[in-house]
């Protein structure tokens, strides 16, 4: 089956059950119902089948899913069996507290590389250890890191250049935490996250209740 088939929210829910499995596989659990699964991800269990199901036969009728081996594969499938280098660009408030959060390397993400073009921060390290590099110095070290995937926290007059940049130095795909909608060819991959997005979603809600 073609990934082009799969639909992109199976994918993300994808993460929520690995999230899940990952947890339930440290607290030591070794088999979980799929009602359960899917109570823990906020969907329903049909849901839990329908998108394992893209992919292959899973669990065991009447038992349920074995959570490590389940955990296993859907980490196969959405490439995480491997560490991911990543380049950010913009190191503001917002990309700083990226490099030092966490969860990106917990999950197999490995920040290699950080450039910006303030030459007020360019040659100073971050806590975390990484060097600030100028932008004009984005080719060799990508190629030198096989760095796979960019992230943008730049201002969002400077984010579509930051993505031109990234995708010029051969990175395929692209994480952009700007307030803008970055355009990218055709063959390159971007996900664009704007938290506004969301707020406006609760606000929407929130009004709908006062209403």
């Amino acid at each position: 089956m073609k990934f082009s088939k799969i639909p992109s929210a199976t994918i993300t829910r994808l993460s929520l059950y690995s999230r899940s499995l990952e947890e339930l596989y440290h607290n030591d659990v070794k088999v979980i119902a799929s009602d359960k699964l899917a109570q823990k991800c906020g969907v329903n269990p049909a849901q839990v089948r329908k998108d394992l199901a893209y992919f292959g036969e899973f669990g065991v009728r009447g038992v349920g899913y074995f959570v490590k081996e389940l955990l296993f594969e859907i980490k196969k499938i959405l490439g995480l069996n491997k560490r991911w280098k990543m380049a950010l660009v913009g190191i503001g408030n917002l990309g700083s507290a990226l490099v030092a959060h966490e969860n990106f390397p917990k999950q197999g993400y490995e920040f290699v590389a950080v450039f910006d073009i303030d030459p007020a921060k360019v040659g100073h390290r971050l806590p975390s250890g990484q060097k600030i590099y100028h932008v004009d110095e984005m080719s060799r070290l990508i190629s030198e890191q096989e760095v796979e995937i960019g992230v943008i926290a730049t201002p969002a007059n400077q984010a579509q250049n930051a993505a031109r940049a990234l995708i010029d130095a051969g990175v395929k795909a692209i994480l952009n935490f700007a307030p803008i909608q970055i355009q990218v060819p055709e063959g390159f991959i971007i996900e664009n996250v704007d938290f506004t997005v969301k707020l406006d979603n609760l606000a929407y809600h929130l009004t709908m209740e006062v209403v």
